[in-house]
């Protein structure tokens, strides 16, 4: 049996679940609203303060199906209740970062700016501090969209593996490789 998928999802108090003919799940919270279409074979039960999924078969599309909308509700109901942060570095020289609203504007070390406009769902701040590195700082309601952004970002200059430079999440390990060694 699926161990994520029949953990309870714990209601907490302001964030309601609706969940409507077809399986449309609404959730709304003080942070904001969330809608996602789940399974018609999923079964979803509120009761005292607990969300409840099951599946009706053993089958391998069903257990699968059973973690991922478990997942993905559990995502929602923590993203309108507490909202989601992601924190992304910029390492490099000359590495720079601004906004201007939600327009982010980027100088990862390329012939030119890079301007990427993030969605009004999201909200960007960054910070250019002396002795630390550039940091973008995103935050939202919905897991899954911040996720997306923070990856296309990321995805302007990935990190590489000899210097370390580019953009990276705050904490993100990264495996560093030997250069050349001169030999004699």
């Amino acid at each position: 049996m699926s161990r994520i998928g029949k953990a309870p999802i714990s209601v907490p108090s302001g964030v309601t679940i609706d969940i409507s003919k077809g399986n449309l799940i609404t959730v709304k919270g003080p942070k904001g609203e969330l809608k996602q279409q789940a399974d018609p074979d999923l079964e979803f039960k509120l009761e005292d303060g607990e969300l409840v999924i099951s599946r009706p078969t053993e089958q391998k599309r069903h257990k699968a199906m059973h973690g991922l909308y478990r997942s993905l509700v559990s995502n929602m109901v923590e993203g309108v209740n507490n909202g989601v942060t992601k924190e992304l570095q910029l390492i490099g020289v000359g590495y720079r970062c601004a906004n201007t609203g939600n327009l982010l504007e980027l100088t990862l070390g390329y012939s030119h700016p890079i301007f990427f406009y993030v969605p009004d769902e999201v909200k960007v701040e960054t910070k250019m501090e002396k002795g630390n590195p550039p940091t973008i700082l995103l935050t939202s309601h919905d897991k899954q969209l911040i996720g997306q952004v923070a990856a296309k970002i990321r995805a302007f200059r990935k990190v590489e593996p000899y210097k370390g430079k580019g953009v990276r999440f705050a904490g993100e390990q990264i495996r560093r490789k030997a250069g050349k060694t001169a030999t004699s």
